[in-house]
């Protein structure tokens, strides 16, 4: 249930963007859905592999490239899913920033919660 939750909620967040930012496209919120799921299968699958082969620059430049890996999956996520469109790189970058930045604090915020009840 949680999962479907956080897919709702990432999906939300994407629609939103996609109002705010001009360099983002999307038809409607269903083609949210579609993009947070496969977004979400990438982070699943892909995104370790990613994380695993750019391990030395990823050291080198102190975790910062881990911002392009993100950009990365949001922009093969946008190419696979009919309706979801990302202008540019830095259109992809600041998207995927955002997108990270909210759903995190959006999570630990839910976490938080759930160990302050237990």
């Amino acid at each position: 249930m949680k999962f479907i939750i956080r897919l709702l909620v990432t999906a939300a967040i994407a629609f939103i963007l996609a109002q705010i930012l001009p360099g983002v496209h999307v038809d409607g919120y269903g083609t949210a859905i579609w993009f947070a799921v496969v977004l979400g299968l990438l982070n699943a699958f892909l995104r370790p592999l990613l994380i695993l082969f750019t391990l030395p620059l990823t050291l080198i430049t102190f975790g910062l490239f881990l911002f392009i890996i993100n950009t990365i999956t949001v922009l093969l996520a946008s190419d696979w899913v009919k309706g979801f469109m990302i202008d540019s790189f830095g259109w992809g970058l600041l998207f995927s920033l955002l997108l990270t930045f909210i759903t995190s604090a959006l999570f630990r915020e839910e976490k938080r919660q759930q160990e302050n009840e237990n």
